[in-house]
């Protein structure tokens, strides 16, 4: 196709879905290794996906091409984005010594402090971001979906 590079240096601008980002964030907070992954061929205007990364991926695409770029989603949010909600965080009784622990309650108010965490890091994207290549840091546009 016209346009296509096995060089990331072709591209300009990178598409992300919110929700994907979000995820991967999530993911990587609670321990998993989680990114936005961009594959072979690169163009202008290409699209990062969700992408958990296993222990034994080929450094390359698998058949001798260019290895896919991965970005760290904590790299496509603000340094201002709010940290994510710990269980410890969430606990009613830690704000009230006389309130009697509830483990119902508790699920309850972390449930609702990652979905309000979940809302709060959608409005903290990026406008652009630093891609890792081989030749060194290439940054470029984000456009986020969703």
């Amino acid at each position: 196709m016209p346009g296509e590079s096995d060089d990331p240096r072709a591209i300009r601008a990178v598409a992300v879905h919110a929700d994907d980002v979000v995820t991967a964030l999530e993911a990587t907070e609670r321990g998993r290794e989680a990114v936005l992954r961009i594959t072979a061929p690169f163009a202008g205007r290409v699209r990062a996906r969700l992408h958990v990364v296993q222990a034994t991926e080929p450094a390359d695409d698998g058949h001798g091409g260019p290895a896919p770029i991965r970005i760290p989603p904590r790299k496509l949010v603000t340094a201002d984005a709010p940290p994510y909600p710990r269980v410890d965080d969430t606990d009613p009784s830690m704000d009230d010594s006389s309130t009697e622990y509830d483990v119902e309650a508790h699920h309850e108010r972390h449930a609702a402090a990652i979905d309000g965490w979940r809302e709060d890091v959608r409005g903290c994207f990026v406008d652009s971001v630093a891609l890792a290549t081989e030749s060194g840091p290439h940054r470029v546009r984000v456009s986020v979906l969703g």
